[in-house]
């Protein structure tokens, strides 16, 4: 990749930093949102679920066999999933059995409150339960219906909440897909001056430094002080600290230059750096050890090209500075014999 060069890809840098933030920002804000959704519906769900098993059989129950049987018949539409049946049928039971007029507001307002009842209707619901708390203040379903009301009231309020938080979703949604559009668009951009930058370079000529970073681990090709491209690398097994001896895996710091290239290497056309300098030697020699050498910028081992840009992931040389087959192609064609190489901590 090309560093930024001029106020225009400055620029373009920035926004895809604060576009990625953005996105970044959005998205967790998106999952948190949606954690508090599931956590209120299953908590509710769970409410409404424990409270219908009232409906199978509780508190006491004042008419006869025939009302008895028809209550049944009822919570058996219930069961089945049948709602609208099943609030018909209790029609019919308040209307032939007035006795029992209570226990079937309860069971009604049990079922307009139901979170599986697709047609649930909070209103309808409380309807019923404040009727049976007004008509009928000795029942013993009043206290079970002031609970019903306190918590549908509470699911009133938090369907709100839900439904605005839902909104807000599917507008941070659109916002965030806005901006993987700006982004992709924006990387498209930079990827095109990137490959104008580059053809104008070869153009011109040779570079006259290669600049490898071993921390961020990146060679960077520079012409009159500009980077012109970047390249992810692997670097040698031991990479932290300078080189000090032979079979150590570390790879060198410090000045050197491309002092030859070997085109039948076991790695891709492989450009030799001119380890050890004097300094080196002095160093190993103070150490009582050979400093080593064979030092290249090369690509992947021959029959592993394949590999691609994967072989980034670690360290792998033995001191080397390793990039892809494709990439030492291009250092090669820009980097003639001679080139300057810095290699920094």
């Amino acid at each position: 990749m090309i560093l930024p060069r001029g106020k225009e890809m400055r620029d373009q840098n920035i926004l895809h930093i604060v576009l990625s933030e953005g996105y970044r920002q959005s998205s967790a804000y998106i999952v948190r949102i949606q954690s508090k959704v599931s956590d209120y519906r299953y908590f509710f769900c769970i409410c409404m679920t424990v409270t219908s098993i009232l409906l199978c059989g509780c508190s006491h129950f004042d008419g006869g066999y025939q009302a008895k049987s028809t209550f049944e018949e009822a919570n058996d539409l219930f069961n089945q999933g049948s709602y609208k049946a099943s609030l018909d049928k209790y029609e019919q039971i308040i209307e032939k059995y007035p006795s029992t007029a209570d226990r079937v507001l309860f069971e009604m307002g049990i079922i307009y409150a139901y979170p599986k009842n697709e047609q649930k209707d909070y209103q309808k619901a409380l309807e019923c339960f404040q009727k049976l708390i007004k008509d009928y203040p000795g029942s013993g379903y009043r206290q079970d219906s002031e609970m019903m009301i306190f918590y549908i009231n509470n699911a009133i309020i938090k369907d709100k909440t839900i439904a605005t938080q839902q909104t807000q979703i599917e507008t941070l949604q659109q916002e965030v897909k806005r901006k993987e559009n700006e982004v992709f668009t924006l990387q498209k951009n930079i990827e095109a001056l990137e490959q104008k930058v580059f053809a104008f370079a070869i153009k011109m000529g040779a570079v006259d430094k290669i600049l490898i970073e071993k921390k961020e681990r990146r060679l960077m090709l520079i012409s009159k002080g500009e980077v012109i491209k970047t390249y992810k690398i692997a670097l040698g097994g031991n990479p932290i600290g300078q080189k000090e001896r032979q079979g150590d895996n570390k790879t060198p710091e410090g000045i050197y230059f491309i002092d030859s290239r070997n085109k039948d290497s076991h790695y891709h056309l492989s450009l030799h750096i001119s380890y050890p300098n004097e300094r080196d030697k002095k160093r190993a020699k103070g150490l009582g050890v050979s400093p080593g050498g064979n030092i290249m910028i090369h690509g992947i081992k021959n029959g592993f090209s394949w590999v691609g840009d994967s072989h980034t992931e670690v360290n792998w040389t033995k001191g080397c500075i390793a990039v892809t087959d494709k990439e030492i192609e291009e250092i090669s064609k820009l980097a003639p014999n001679g080139t300057i190489v810095e290699i920094r901590p």
